[in-house]
């Protein structure tokens, strides 16, 4: 199993979860053995007062992320989300888990609606579109439950794919505090936008962030894996998985019913 995250236990009192890469959805939901996992490792952690969440991801599969949200957000500690260079599409999301967002000055926050490949007649894309946009409609309810913004702002912000400053996040309330000490190194390369040692592809995207690389001088490493794999998304951080129309549809409705449950 390919794990994208890493928990690990910093004192009695405090835990850690760190989120570097892609959110990825493989098997995720093709058995209970991955969602069960990340919930295991959670709850191994013990009676921790404060978890500790660090996240640097373009994104991935907007269904694991909305999991990953829902069992951050039931836990009974305080959790502290460090924006550690970006927090991306379903990244964001996972972000509001947070009952503190802290961004350094120079970390970005981006959020857009759901997208997805699909191949079909009429029909199947005009379900596809209504299923799209019941994902979004979720979306726009983490974010307005964070930010308090009218949830018709939000969708205008998602419909235009904003990226966020330290500065703007803090002001709209999708971040609460900026971290002025810390300086990770930021550049564009190509279509890639490089935090730290972290490529994201971003050439599929409407706008590109305005990185003020020169002034970011101390390079981010990335924390320790604790021995776990990079998933394998081929470099593309996907909201919903590509994969052939019959499976899709089997899958979306899979997922309902998963979502039910989370």
């Amino acid at each position: 199993m390919n794990k994208f995250w890493n928990f690990k236990a910093k004192d009695e009192s405090t835990g850690e979860l760190t989120l570097y890469g892609d959110i990825s959805s493989a098997t995720w939901w093709g058995d209970e053995v991955t969602p069960q996992q990340f919930k295991d490792d959670l709850d191994a952690l013990g009676g921790i007062s404060n978890l500790d969440i660090y996240i640097n991801s373009g994104g991935g599969d907007v269904f694991a992320g909305q999991a990953i949200h829902s069992m951050l957000k039931r836990h009974k500690a305080y959790k502290t989300v460090y924006i550690d260079g970006l927090a991306a599409s379903i990244a964001s999301v996972i972000a509001m888990a947070g009952d503190k967002i802290i961004m350094p000055k120079n970390a970005s926050m981006m959020i857009h609606n759901a997208w997805t490949l699909i191949a079909g007649n009429k029909d199947d894309l005009r379900k596809m579109a209504d299923d799209m946009e019941k994902i979004d409609a979720g979306i726009v309810a983490t974010y307005a439950e964070k930010t308090g913004l009218d949830e018709s702002e939000i969708v205008s912000l998602m419909n235009a794919e904003t990226w966020f400053t330290a500065d703007e996040a803090v002001k709209k309330g999708f971040a609460d505090e900026i971290e002025e000490t810390k300086q990770i190194a930021a550049s564009m390369d190509g279509e890639f936008l490089v935090y730290g040692n972290q490529r994201f592809d971003i050439g599929r995207y409407k706008h590109r962030p305005d990185i003020p690389c020169e002034a970011h001088t101390e390079q981010m490493e990335p924390p320790d894996k604790g021995g776990f794999l990079e998933p394998d998304n081929g470099g593309v951080s996907q909201p919903v998985e590509d994969i052939a129309l019959d499976e899709q549809r089997e899958y979306f409705s899979r997922i309902k019913k998963k979502l039910l449950e989370v």
